[in-house]
C-alpha cells in the first residue's frame, strides 16, 4: 500500500504544487475564506468525496466512505486562513491581497488534506471506515475549531489526525511529539482603578500606574516562586492604556495581556491565581481593581496510540533518518486542541525549512516553504490513515 500511495502522490506532484501556489497567491483572512472554500469544495467533489460547504461558517466538509463495516470515523483536520502581513517574498505566486499573507503555512496545511483525499478516494477499498476531512476556517483567532464543531464536524468521530509545518526542521522530515505538542491560550483584561490628582503631589492621589507596574511585577516575580517550574506558564502583558497628561496622575489603567500554560492542573487554577495576586497589590495601595480572564484553547495533548501511528508511518515511509521525535513543546497554541475535547488525536510537524538559505519563522513576511515538503506530507497523512485502519 505504502509504493501505492507514493506512486499515486509522485503523479499528483505537479498539481499540487500548482494548487499551493494558487493558494499562496489568493490568501483570504479568518472567517472570510469564501474563494479558498469553493476550491476545496470543488477538488473535492471532482475526487468523488461527498462535500458539506458553509460548515464552521466558512468550512469544508468532504467524507469519503468507506467500502468496510466498520462504523467509525476518522477525521483529518486542515486549516484555511491566512493573516493581516504584508508579504514580502517576491515569489512569482506572492500574495495578490495587499496586507493579506499566508505566513503561517496554511496554504500548504490545505493542499495536504486536498492531496490526501484525492490520494485515498483512489484507494478507498483498502479503507473499512469513513474517513472525513475538514477543512476548517479562521484557526489564527482561535474561532474556527469551535464553529466547526458547533456544525456537527466531530459527531460520530473516533480520531483525529492534523499536521502543521515547521520552518526550523528541514523539508522531507517529520517531526512527531508524544503528550503536550502546544500550550494553552488564554486572554488576560486587567483595569485598575486609582484616584486622579496632581503630578507634584501623588501622596495626594492613588497612582492607577504606578500600581499596575506592582501588579505586573508581582505576577512575573510570583510565577517563579509560587509555581511549579516543571510546568511552564508565560504571562505577557502586551499593552498598557492609562492616563491623561505627564503631570495629572492617572487615575486609570487598562492592562490587556496572554497567559500560556502546558499542564491543565495550572490552567485550571491561573483564573484565581492571578486574581489574588492582583487583589493584594490593589488593597496595599488603597486601589480597586477589575480582573477579567477569558480562556482561548487547551493545549493539544497528542493521543498515545494515535502518535504512534504517525511515527510507524514516517518510519517507514522515509526511514528514521528523517524522523525527528520533538522533546519539548511550543508555548504557541493551536485551535486543534478544540478537536480534542471529542475525539482523541495527534498532530505532527512537517518540515519545511530549506538548507542552503535563510528560514524565516512563522508570521514573518518573508515566510517561505520549501515545496518539496508536500509530498511528505501528503504520503505520511494517507498511510497514517490507512495504517489507522488496519490496526486500530
Amino acid at each position: 500500500m505504502l509504493a501505492e500511495i507514493k506512486d499515486l502522490a509522485a503523479t499528483l506532484a505537479p498539481r499540487l504544487i500548482e494548487i499551493r501556489r494558487h493558494f499562496h497567491a489568493h490568501p483570504e483572512l479568518s472567517g472570510e475564506e469564501y474563494q479558498t472554500a469553493a476550491y476545496v469544495a470543488g477538488v473535492l467533489s471532482s475526487s468523488g468525496l461527498h462535500v458539506r460547504e458553509a460548515v464552521g461558517k466558512t468550512g469544508v466538509l468532504g467524507e469519503l466512505p468507506g467500502t468496510g463495516t466498520d462504523k467509525r470515523i476518522l477525521a483529518i483536520r486542515t486549516d484555511l486562513d491566512a493573516l493581516p502581513i504584508q508579504e514580502r517574498t517576491q515569489l512569482d505566486y506572492a500574495s495578490r491581497r495587499v496586507g493579506v499573507m499566508h505566513a503561517c503555512g496554511h496554504d500548504v496545511h490545505t493542499t495536504l488534506g486536498l492531496g490526501t483525499a484525492m490520494i485515498l478516494a483512489q484507494l478507498s477499498e483498502n479503507l473499512p471506515g469513513t474517513t472525513r476531512f475538514l477543512f476548517q476556517s479562521a484557526e489564527e483567532i482561535a474561532q474556527g475549531a469551535r464553529w466547526m464543531v458547533q456544525d456537527g464536524a466531530m459527531e460520530g468521530v473516533e480520531a483525529i489526525f492534523g499536521v502543521h509545518v515547521f520552518p526550523s526542521i528541514p523539508a522531507r522530515h517529520v517531526g512527531i511529539r508524544y503528550g503536550a505538542l502546544t500550550a494553552a491560550a488564554d486572554d488576560l483584561e486587567i483595569i485598575i482603578q486609582g484616584e486622579s490628582g496632581h503630578g507634584a503631589r501623588p501622596h495626594e492621589a492613588i497612582d492607577a500606574i504606578w500600581i499596575a507596574a506592582q501588579v505586573i511585577t508581582n505576577l512575573q516575580q510570583a510565577i517563579s516562586r509560587t509555581q511549579n517550574p516543571l510546568h511552564p506558564i508565560v504571562l505577557t502583558i502586551g499593552k498598557i492604556e492609562g492616563g491623561r497628561a505627564s503631570n495629572v496622575i492617572a487615575d486609570r489603567v487598562r492592562m490587556l495581556g496572554t497567559v500560556r500554560s502546558l499542564y491543565p492542573e495550572s490552567h485550571a487554577n491561573l483564573p484565581q491565581w492571578i486574581e489574588n495576586i492582583t487583589a493584594q497589590v490593589c488593597q496595599t495601595y488603597g486601589a480597586k481593581y477589575e480582573v477579567n480572564y477569558r480562556r482561548g484553547v487547551p493545549s493539544v495533548q497528542n493521543d498515545l496510540s494515535l502518535t504512534q501511528i504517525l511515527e510507524a508511518a514516517s518510519r517507514e515511509a522515509w526511514g528514521s533518518d528523517r524522523v525527528k521525535i520533538i522533546t519539548e513543546p511550543s508555548l504557541g497554541s493551536e485551535d486543534f486542541s478544540v478537536y480534542l475535547d471529542h475525539a482523541p488525536g495527534s498532530m505532527f510537524r512537517l518540515g519545511v525549512g530549506y538548507c542552503d538559505r535563510p528560514n524565516y519563522p512563522l508570521h514573518h513576511p518573508l515566510f517561505e516553504v520549501d515545496e518539496a515538503a508536500i509530498i511528505t506530507g501528503v504520503v505520511t497523512l494517507a498511510y497514517a490513515t490507512y495504517k489507522y485502519w488496519q490496526e486500530s
